[in-house]
């Protein structure tokens, strides 16, 4: 038994086409979300590591001026936002009249909620694919499920049985099942491995925060301490997959 694509969608009752045209759809959004996701890290690893040249050196200096001066040219990138989140806080408590203890404490919850927001912009469709993973299989089913008693109808309307009279339409309709998990299981395969890109990514900026809060607490670093070593982390992570 042959069959085309052609003709096994011209079989199909128009309920079982409606099924296929959703999975369609699901497998075209998981598609977009992939690839927004994808450049998205890749832009943001770019434009990170592009500032972490710039600024590391004036961290480690204790310049945060220059380094807030940096930041704001680099607005692109999730790390100078956070530079400039930081700095920004910190510097207008203190013109408050807070302790730098204080000050660096505000910082860090100023850092908090902008991390927050930074989580959610990061996860944007995320949950396409993974509603994409856990129902695309049972929207199958319920194409197949359609497409027998579709083959059933058929065989009343013609006064006929046996396989040969609703073997194709049989075939037809478990094809269905069969494009179902072909989009659920890549899917899950993504939304798994974009997960673990994304919290990777999370937690260098989660570091990256940390050092700040402990330098804007600390005051000016000596001049012969070392270069800023987590300002970049966040890219480590995204190259290692990139």
């Amino acid at each position: 038994m042959e069959m085309n694509l052609v003709e096994i969608w011209a079989g199909m009752s128009a309920l079982v086409r409606t099924v296929v045209v959703v999975l369609t759809i699901q497998a075209l959004a998981c598609i977009y979300v992939v690839i927004d996701r994808l450049i998205l890290l890749l832009t943001a690893y770019r434009s990170g590591r592009k500032f972490a040249r710039r600024a590391g050196p004036l961290l480690a200096r204790g310049d945060y001026t220059g380094a807030l001066e940096v930041a704001r040219e680099h607005r692109g990138s999730h790390l100078a936002t956070f530079i400039v989140t930081g700095i920004e806080t910190f510097v207008e408590q203190r013109r408050r009249g807070s302790d730098e203890s204080k000050a660096a404490y505000l910082a860090d919850r100023a850092l908090e909620r902008e991390g927050e927001i930074l989580s959610t912009s990061l996860h944007r469709g995320m949950n396409i694919l993974a509603s994409t993973g856990s129902t695309a299989p049972f929207v199958g089913l319920l194409g197949t499920v359609l497409g027998i008693l579709h083959a059933f109808k058929l065989v009343g309307q013609q006064g006929s049985g046996g396989m040969g009279t609703i073997g194709v339409a049989i075939a037809e309709a478990l094809i269905v099942t069969g494009y179902g998990l072909m989009v659920a299981i890549p899917a899950v395969l993504l939304f798994n491995w974009l997960n673990s890109k994304l919290a990777s990514y999370e937690q260098g900026l989660g570091r990256a925060r940390s050092e700040l809060v402990d330098r804007l607490e600390g005051g000016r670093p000596d001049a012969d301490e070392p270069e800023v070593t987590e300002v970049g982390a966040i890219q480590k992570p995204i190259a290692s997959g990139a």
